[in-house]
């Protein structure tokens, strides 16, 4: 898809500038002690090479600063605004969490409220801990054939929205971690004639704005502000993110301030040129993104073709709203191989050296983006298809349901959080307030957040989730399982009194 930008996007103003400096042969006497490699072990340089200890250096007058850009940072991020649509972009080196925090500490305070969906990342809970707003969460469509959660229903948002006219900000998912998006401009519209702020975690949407067969971008249909991890599927270095800003709700001095409320002021040199370098490769290099869709469409055709093993191209539900799904996100419904997803994670690392994004009780998730050649995609079609011949078998294995499931909220993030907690076993917490995130990760999407009530069925799927071999976050395993809890309700009640604050 051909774009007209408004910038020279053959520019590369950061990369190059750090190139030159890098081999200009500077005698150091600043920080990083390593001094351009000198003082680490020879086996590291080896390893990884001379170059990357010269590029990693610390800002400077002529290297511009993070904090306050005014040169080449300040000329990258407005390049990075011009491919991805935006009025502005902020360079981020703590990963789309941080943006995710950055756009809620930016448009809601304490005890404001946010409409937020509950199949969010963990990063907007920590975001309302901080902060102290108040959720109202939204549900998301299910998948009940595989267990999965789609995006929250254009029907069911905007009858959120028009029973919480008080709220001042929404927070949208575009796409959720399976891939799965809905029609974004109706929401934005409605939202913003509500006079709210929207907000839109794109963690895995960089890709969306260059390619019109992807659902379409938040910044081109008028959201506040967006956040892209580059790193996901842009190729820049992991922990490198961006976040996009439109003007007019939101100063973008306020946005500035909030995120150096907490970025590093010695920002990696290494990320913030790989963003540079990202942008100008996707911006230059057309043939990327229609290698992403070809091989998706190569792969998607080839996989369905597998006796057992079903890619899962759209929701099943007709009358569902989540019309759109990433055509790069291969999201395989496996039921019919007898082993659950978290198994074939497993056996696809051990026994054919190929490492997928996650698994889940029946499907599984592998990510094509621009670093996939025919060669990659040909060894996950082969590896699929001996798991195929090695365990199709005719019988379905049983539906459980989504781990998405509803509980009595309490107290706010910040209140659970904050207040005095105690761990216990699982088995006793039925009906005590939850005082931290409980999830599997990834995709750190929690089963329990900080201020809901514990109930025996969030308890019975956690166990079972455990029983997999599960990464889990939010729990104390020993002899028992324990988790944290808020310790008495009635000296949180006395705190309120005395504070004023409220849920």
């Amino acid at each position: 898809m051909d774009k007209t930008y408004t910038k020279n996007q053959q520019l590369r103003p950061l990369f190059d500038a750090l190139v030159q400096y890098s081999n200009s042969n500077v005698v150091p006497f600043d920080v990083p002690g390593h001094k351009i490699g000198n003082g680490n072990h020879k086996y590291f340089k080896d390893v990884v090479g001379e170059q990357i200890f010269k590029m990693d250096i610390n800002s400077m007058k002529e290297m511009d600063n993070l904090s306050n850009p005014e040169g080449i940072i300040k000329e990258a991020e407005d390049l990075a605004a011009d491919l991805f649509q935006s009025d502005n972009a902020f360079f981020l080196v703590n990963g789309s969490t941080s943006g995710v925090q950055n756009m809620i500490l930016a448009s809601v305070s304490e005890g404001d409220k946010i409409i937020i969906p509950r199949n969010i990342h963990k990063s907007a809970i920590n975001a309302l801990v901080l902060s102290g707003a108040t959720p109202v969460y939204i549900y998301p469509e299910i998948n009940h054939e595989i267990g999965i959660s789609y995006v929250s229903s254009i029907k069911e948002t905007i009858r959120v929205i028009n029973e919480n006219p008080d709220a001042k900000a929404i927070l949208l998912l575009n796409p959720t971690y399976y891939g799965f998006a809905n029609d974004l401009k109706q929401i934005i519209d409605y939202a913003h004639k509500m006079g709210l702020i929207v907000l839109v975690d794109e963690s895995h949407g960089t890709h969306f704005y260059l390619h019109s067969e992807f659902p379409t971008p938040s910044m081109s249909i008028g959201a506040d502000l967006a956040t892209i991890s580059v790193h996901k599927t842009g190729g820049s270095l992991t922990q490198s993110s961006i976040l996009l800003h439109n003007n007019g709700r939101i100063s973008v001095n306020k946005v500035r301030s909030v995120i150096n409320l907490s970025q590093s002021s010695s920002a990696s040199y290494l990320l913030l040129s790989s963003l540079d370098m990202a942008r100008y490769n996707l911006a230059t290099n057309k043939s990327l993104i229609e290698n992403v869709l070809e091989l998706s469409k190569y792969a998607r055709i080839s996989i369905d073709r597998i006796k057992g093993i079903n890619v899962v191209h759209t929701i099943s539900n007709p009358n569902s709203e989540s019309h759109y799904h990433d055509i790069s996100k291969l999201l395989l419904d496996i039921k019919h191989l007898g082993k659950t997803g978290f198994e074939l994670y497993d056996i696809l690392k051990k026994e054919y050296n190929i490492q997928i994004e996650f698994g889940e009780t029946f499907c599984i998730l592998a990510i094509i983006s621009v670093g996939d050649t025919k060669d990659s995609i040909n060894s996950l079609i082969t590896a699929l298809q001996d798991l195929s011949d090695r365990f199709y078998q005719e019988t379905l294995q049983e539906s459980v349901q989504n781990n998405l499931l509803p509980s009595e909220i309490k107290m706010t993030p910040r209140q659970a959080f904050f207040n005095e907690t105690q761990y216990i076993d699982i088995e006793q917490s039925v009906g005590k307030i939850s005082g931290d995130q409980i999830m599997i990760y990834p995709p750190g999407i929690p089963l329990l957040l900080p201020g809901e009530v514990v109930t025996q069925n969030i308890i019975t799927e956690y166990k079972r989730l455990l029983q997999y071999g599960t990464k889990t976050v939010g729990s104390i395993k020993s002899n028992t399982i324990k988790i944290k809890v808020v310790k008495e309700e009635l000296s949180w009640k006395k705190h309120t009194q005395k504070t004023g604050q409220k849920m």
